[in-house]
C-alpha cells in the first residue's frame, strides 16, 4: 500500500494538483499582474491518515539561463517521502521548469525522479511558436496550450478566475514523461479552509482521476485554493482504496503578498 500511495500518479495528483486553473476550456486569461516573485518558498507535507508520508517544496529562483532577450523565472518542485515510507518505498523527485517572466510560458523542462527502483530522467524544450516540443524521446506535436509539470502550476495561479462559476469545468494540458496528458476539473465553489498556517477563504476545485489501483470508483479528489492575490494551495484531499491521502501547507515564505488567514 505504502508503494501504491506515493507512486508517480498520486504524487502528480496531490503535489501540483494546483494545476487545476491552468485551461479554461475558453480562451486562457493571465491577469496582468504577476502574483509571485523570486524567492517564494512553498513547502507541504502529504499525510497517508495521521502518518505523514511524504514533504514536498515548490519555489521561484531568479533564471541563471538564458533565453534571447527575455527574462525568465528558475521553477523547482521537489518531494521525497518521509518516516517509514522512506524505508519501505523511496521517492526523490525534482522538477525544473524555466519560463518566461511575462507571459509564463515555459522554455524549458527537466525532471529526475526516484521511485523506488524506477528511474526516469528527461529534458524538454518547448517551441510555443510551432506547437511541438522536443523531449529525450523525441519530439511531440500539440494543439492549443501546452505546459510542464512545474510551469502549469504557477500560470494557474495568475488566471483570472472572476467569471468562474460554481459547476464549470474545464481542461488542463501538460508535458510528463513523453506524452501529453489532459486532466479535467469542476469548479466547486468556496469554502473556508484550515491548516498549520491559519484559516483561509479557499477556492474549491475537484480534479477528475482514473479509479482502480489506488483510488475507488467513487473517489473525489478536492483542492482548496486561497481567494486572495496570492492563490496558494493550502489543501488536497483524496480517499484511496484503504483510507485517505492529504496535503497540507506548512510553510510560506518570501510571498508577494502578505498571507491572509481569516482572524477569529
Amino acid at each position: 500500500m505504502k508503494k501504491l500511495l506515493i507512486n508517480k500518479y498520486t504524487f502528480t495528483c496531490l503535489l501540483l494538483v494546483s494545476l487545476c486553473c491552468a485551461g479554461f476550456a475558453q480562451e486562457l486569461k493571465k491577469i496582468n499582474e504577476s502574483i509571485f516573485k523570486a524567492g517564494e518558498k512553498l513547502d507541504y507535507k502529504m499525510k497517508y491518515g495521521f502518518f505523514t508520508a511524504a514533504e514536498a517544496t515548490i519555489k521561484v529562483e531568479a533564471s541563471d539561463k538564458k533565453f534571447g532577450d527575455n527574462p525568465a523565472f528558475h521553477l523547482i518542485a521537489e518531494g521525497k517521502t518521509a518516516g517509514s515510507f522512506d524505508l519501505f518505498y523511496k521517492v526523490r523527485n525534482r522538477y525544473e521548469s524555466y519560463v518566461d517572466q511575462n507571459t509564463l510560458m515555459p522554455y524549458f523542462y527537466t525532471e529526475n525522479r526516484r521511485e523506488g527502483k524506477y528511474r526516469h530522467t528527461d529534458n524538454v524544450t518547448f517551441d510555443q511558436k510551432d506547437k511541438k516540443v522536443t523531449a529525450n524521446k523525441g519530439t511531440y506535436n500539440y494543439q492549443g496550450e501546452a505546459f510542464d509539470f512545474v510551469s502549469a502550476y504557477y500560470f494557474a495561479r495568475a488566471i483570472d478566475v472572476s467569471k468562474l462559476k460554481q459547476g464549470d469545468t474545464f481542461d488542463l494540458q501538460y508535458f510528463l514523461e513523453d506524452s501529453f496528458h489532459k486532466m479535467q476539473i469542476t469548479y466547486v465553489g468556496t469554502e473556508t479552509v484550515e491548516c498549520s498556517l491559519g484559516k483561509f477563504n479557499c477556492l474549491k476545485f475537484s480534479p477528475a482521476i482514473i479509479p482502480g489501483r489506488i483510488f475507488r470508483k467513487n473517489s473525489k479528489l478536492y483542492l482548496w485554493v486561497t481567494n486572495d492575490k496570492n492563490r496558494i494551495p493550502v489543501k488536497a484531499h483524496v480517499e484511496v482504496l484503504i483510507g485517505s491521502v492529504s496535503m497540507e501547507l506548512k510553510s510560506a515564505t518570501g510571498l508577494k503578498y502578505p498571507l491572509n488567514p481569516i482572524k477569529d
